[in-house]
């Protein structure tokens, strides 16, 4: 009997060897030193929270701001610029092409008119030796070309001028200055300008 005693003391119990286990793990296992336990319950009265980097951020994207509305404003008006400029340059080309056309349009018909001249001669020629009959045809036929532009000169005792006339013939006389005598030729005028000058005698 002593023996089966002795026998069972050895034995070690397991309840025993697992407890001896958990208090080796929990005695290796480190704990924290120190837990931080603030929360906002723990500033007084006498803290206060640093707003003055929020004041300069705020500042920073106020100025931020001033500046991008600076270069919006100076790139409306640049591009303001660039539109009137371009209206301008517009507005002169089209002036330009539209003096360009009336003259071309001016030329063609000059030659068409200038074309008309022997016509109108022969018409006065004839009207020389048929007042009656060629008269109130050569009066219509005038005063249509007069209102598209050409026109006979009528310069018969006037002054004689080298611009609208060209003298064939001179009289001598006791004037002092020089006039047109007789028109042998009518000249026109286009729009103005001389045609073709009249042929004329002079005389003092």
């Amino acid at each position: 009997m002593s023996d089966m005693s002795s026998h069972d003391d050895d034995v070690l119990d397991p309840e025993d060897e697992r407890g001896s286990e958990v208090e080796d793990f929990t005695s290796e296992t480190p704990r924290p030193s120190s837990f931080s336990t603030s929360t906002t319950a723990d500033y007084g009265a006498g803290d206060s929270i640093d707003v003055e980097g929020l004041d300069d951020l705020t500042e920073g994207d106020g100025s931020s701001g001033e500046e991008d509305v600076d270069e919006v404003a100076a790139e409306i008006e640049r591009f303001r610029e660039l539109a009137m400029r371009t209206q301008a340059d517009f507005e002169n080309y089209r002036k330009r092409v539209t003096n360009q056309i009336n003259d071309e349009v001016d030329r063609a018909t000059s030659r068409v008119a200038e074309a008309l001249l022997p016509v109108l001669d022969a018409t006065e020629a004839a009207y020389v030796r048929h007042p009656d009959e060629i008269g109130p045809l050569l009066n219509v036929l005038l005063v249509e070309l007069k209102k598209v532009g050409l026109e006979a000169m009528n310069i018969a005792d006037q002054p004689f001028d080298p611009e609208t006339a060209e003298a064939v013939a001179h009289e001598p006389g006791e004037g002092a200055e020089i006039v047109v005598a007789e028109v042998l030729r009518s000249g026109y005028m286009w729009k103005g300008r001389t045609l073709r000058p009249a042929m004329v005698r002079t005389k003092d």
